[in-house]
């Protein structure tokens, strides 16, 4: 697989109506229901992760496949979720998303390139890289671009805009968590035909000089489970979100029950490394973030280790016109206690005419 390259809206538009053209005939597709034949000729399924979803391979041209889920009453406005690094969409709680469908949405999630289900990407011949040399740099302004990376963020960008036209969504209303809510701004800087409004999620602008990780919270970005067997990734997982996430909220039982669904689903380190490679590669998002015209809204925990809350506040002093939220208490994970109080506060900006 070759890496992406940019586009621009009339490109994108060319190349999936030749993909499109290439589709299955009707006849082969499946529809939950009627009305999803207006998000284009694809085989959907019950989804083997969620009993409020349907599930489908989409294919966005370039030789990337994305695994899709979705729910709801597809008559109800489009809700696009985009996670985070290395993390399978199945990191969206369950809960989360039916609270996002009983709040009036039709939700779609999908596994970003490299991970879970979706396209793996495999350039040979890339050098190894030293991540915490280009953190370094990335921290003190010093640019990381012409690094060997397979793809950056700009490219996980275009996936995401190619599956908004894909499915035939038309203005969709973009939710991201962290990395993913990097990538959305990018697509609502590239694309805003393509964006109605943004929620975002302890994510970031990746400018320098913001206030770094606490070291605790940045081993997790560099350190590596003692083998790749699934009792100790899953020992890695648990150590992983007890650290990042939300003091006293991190469900142990369920985070074991998730890493070892993700391990058994698709086990692929290399898909984690090259996305944090993105991220060091692409450096500053801001150019994007200052482009943004969807109204967006900004949620981050004012206990986020990871990303210090500090890091949110930039990204809604950025983006024009954003509103800023800090919410007391939480960290870098979507707990159950605060799911009522974010998806009021995400339904309420989405549906704000």
């Amino acid at each position: 697989m070759t890496k992406s390259t940019d586009i621009n809206d009339a490109e994108l538009s060319e190349s999936l109506a030749a993909n499109s053209s290439n589709s299955p005939a009707s006849d082969s597709s499946h529809y939950p229901t009627p009305e999803w034949q207006k998000f284009g000729e694809h085989q959907w399924r019950d989804s083997d992760l969620s009993e409020h979803l349907s599930q489908a391979m989409i294919d966005i041209g370039d030789g990337i496949e994305l695994c899709v889920e979705a729910g709801g009453n597809p008559n109800h406005p489009p809700l696009l979720m985009v996670m985070g690094l290395g993390s399978q969409m199945v990191f969206w709680p369950n809960n989360f998303v039916k609270r996002l469908i009983d709040a009036g949405f039709f939700v779609i999630r999908f596994d970003n390139r490299d991970i879970g289900l979706s396209s793996k990407v495999q350039i040979d011949g890339l050098p190894r890289i030293n991540q915490l040399k280009m953190m370094m740099r990335l921290q003190t302004g010093l640019s990381n671009k012409g690094a060997p990376v397979a793809y950056n963020l700009t490219d996980m960008a275009e996936d995401t805009a190619r599956l908004i036209k894909a499915l035939n969504l038309g203005k969709t209303h973009l939710l991201g968590a962290s990395m993913g809510g990097m990538i959305t701004q990018i697509v609502a800087a590239r694309y805003p035909s393509l964006v109605q409004r943004m929620a975002l999620m302890f994510t970031t602008t990746n400018r320098a000089f913001l206030r770094p990780p606490k070291p605790k919270q940045l081993y997790t970005l560099i350190n590596r489970p003692e083998s790749h067997s699934e009792r100790d990734i899953v020992r890695h997982s648990v150590w992983f979100m007890k650290t990042v996430g939300t003091p006293g909220h991190v469900n142990v039982r369920m985070v074991r029950e998730i890493a070892k669904l993700r391990y058994q689903r698709n086990f692929h380190p290399l898909g984690t490394v090259q996305q944090l490679n993105a991220i060091l590669a692409s450096g500053s998002i801001s150019r994007f973030s200052k482009q943004v015209k969807a109204p967006t809204i900004v949620l981050h925990g004012s206990a986020d280790g990871l990303l210090p809350a500090s890091q949110g506040r930039v990204v809604a002093k950025t983006i024009p016109n954003a509103t800023f939220h800090l919410i007391e208490g939480m960290a870098h994970d979507i707990p159950e206690y605060y799911q009522p109080y974010m998806v009021d506060l995400i339904r309420n900006h989405l549906s704000d005419q």
